[in-house]
């Protein structure tokens, strides 16, 4: 039995991953570890609020660590930040040195992870790497994973989908060229439902805006 970190952003990779590894026998995920922008407080690059994060995390079940970044951080600044993390969770499990990953095909993210984290004497796991992309965009919806577009890169893809539920119609109408799960950095997630959470989150739709002039940002809360 090999126990496991799960690096977890908050969107449909992250958690399609840990279910995954939950239909396993011969693994065992112990712990979520997510950077969070500080000032902010919110998921780095997903801008998925903190206490959504921490109620994904109470959902799926697991105690949550976090990589606090500054704005602005450069990459030296989030390796010393995430390093920080993995010795957070070493120390609380003991002999912990292999973290997972949702990573799909993009060969040079998995090895800048890879190495990243070699440095600090840990191994990575990439369970969902090499699977069809729009093979395992309909797997996830059919699965029961419900998710929102939080971010949208308008440089690729319209504004417009950003917010809207990530679901066969959004796949039917995503434009050519556009990779189903939005591996290319086209949009990013966030998962309020599914077979990895005990109990689906209650979100609603704030205001969508405009980032870095290209970067289109849907704000959810946690229905009061």
């Amino acid at each position: 039995m090999t126990d496991l970190l799960l690096a977890w952003s908050g969107g449909k990779d992250a958690a399609w991953t840990l279910h995954t590894l939950r239909q396993r026998d011969d693994v065992r995920v112990l712990g979520l570890l997510t950077t969070v922008t500080a000032g902010y407080e919110r998921i780095a690059m997903h801008g998925i609020r903190r206490d959504v994060l921490h109620a994904q995390a109470d959902a799926v079940g697991l105690p949550l660590i976090e990589s606090v970044i500054p704005q602005g951080c450069d990459n030296d600044t989030y390796e010393a930040a995430f390093a920080a993390a993995l010795a957070d969770a070493r120390e609380r499990w003991p002999g912990l040195d292999t973290i997972a990953f949702g990573d799909l095909y993009l060969a040079d993210v998995r090895a800048w992870r890879e190495a990243l984290c070699a440095r600090h004497g840990w191994t990575i796991r990439t369970p969902l790497f090499g699977t069809d992309t729009a093979a395992l965009a309909r797997t996830m919806i059919a699965g029961g994973l419900r998710t929102q577009l939080c971010c949208v890169d308008t440089g690729q893809l319209d504004a417009a989908f950003s917010g809207r539920a990530f679901d066969d119609a959004l796949l039917a109408e995503l434009p050519p060229g556009c990779d189903p799960c939005g591996e290319n950095g086209e949009f990013h997630t966030l998962v309020h439902a599914g077979p990895m959470f005990e109990r689906p989150l209650r979100i609603e739709r704030g205001e969508t805006v405009l980032r870095d002039g290209r970067f289109a940002f849907t704000d959810f809360v946690l229905a009061s």
